[in-house]
């Protein structure tokens, strides 16, 4: 299992630590289009610390936000065969515990909050380059160019309370189509993919009031070196614009812009297990939410057609 098989799978849970932070497209993924033998299982546990601004709604008399957010994430995937390509399916559930402070009228005031976000469902899908193998073909594989594609469904069924401003869940639905390219170059890999997240209206959103988002796009730049056998470094940065929001129906001026840098290490334990250390941090935000975020992610693979 020395090939670094866990680079989907994992990255989607990187991802979803996250999102009780910021917007799910400011999230950064490397080896997300990677391959993997068909019949794998990983369980993957992670941890992460965030720190920053908040940007609340215009509409809301809330300022000078901070907040931190340790979170913790629980995931399994499973590949798959889809139609002869490398597949997978990844369910998350992010768990988290806010803290956070913001003027209010003048006023300084205070929130803690724990309990769960919303639940997230990834499926993944490479048409090109990366074709089902069982473990035994996969020992002979040698990755070229590939081309995937990826959705991410969350479901608004985290922590929300409409009398509050701050949230873990969303209470809204939101799905995110994504499209990838992978290419290795000896050592060397290089990914670049672009997306969007759609949101459906929160119509019990503070106040009262009934809000509504427009998409935010966002693209993303990995470099990655494989370091030995089941180690490896990347490198990683995106850039997300777009989400500008209504409330009751009337437009605010709060269009998201930005872009974040970051950094991932991957360590094998042996039998199955394996690290990674990430670090996060934002190179310049317009409206939205900028942290800094570093943490560790444990995962366990069992399980392979032979």
């Amino acid at each position: 299992m020395g090939k670094g098989f866990s680079g989907g799978a994992l990255s989607f849970a990187l991802a979803a630590l996250l999102g009780p932070a910021c917007a799910l497209a400011q999230a950064l993924e490397p080896r997300a289009y990677s391959n993997s033998p068909v019949g794998l299982n990983f369980a993957i546990a992670a941890y992460s610390h965030s720190a920053g601004g908040v940007a609340f709604d215009p509409s809301v008399p809330l300022e000078n936000g901070d907040a931190r957010v340790d979170a913790l994430s629980l995931g399994y995937v499973r590949t798959l065969d889809v139609l002869g390509n490398a597949g997978s399916v990844a369910l998350l559930l992010p768990l988290a515990r806010f803290s956070g402070s913001a003027t209010f009228n003048g006023v300084e005031e205070s929130r803690t909050i724990s309990g769960s976000g919303d639940p997230a469902l990834r499926l993944a899908v490479n048409f090109h380059g990366a074709p089902a193998m069982t473990a035994a073909q996969f020992a002979g594989y040698r990755q070229g160019l590939i081309a995937g594609a990826s959705l991410v469904l969350t479901a608004p069924l985290g922590q929300y309370d409409p009398a509050r401003v701050v949230n873990l869940g969303t209470n809204r639905w939101s799905v995110k189509p994504e499209l990838g390219l992978s290419q290795a170059a000896g050592p060397w890999t290089f990914e670049l993919s672009a997306g969007g997240t759609w949101f459906t209206k929160n119509d019990d959103y503070f106040g009262g009031n009934t809000r509504e988002q427009e998409p935010v796009y966002s693209a993303q730049l990995h470099v990655t070196r494989q370091l030995g056998r089941g180690t490896w470094a990347a490198v990683s940065a995106t850039y997300y614009a777009g989400g500008r929001t209504s409330l009751n129906g009337v437009a605010r001026d709060d269009r998201q812009s930005g872009s974040r840098f970051g950094a991932t290490l991957a360590l094998p334990l042996g039998g199955g297990h394996s690290l990674k250390l990430f670090g996060s941090t934002g190179l310049s935000a317009r409206t939205g939410t900028d942290f800094d975020t570093i943490g560790v992610a444990w995962q366990y693979l069992w399980g392979a057609d032979p």
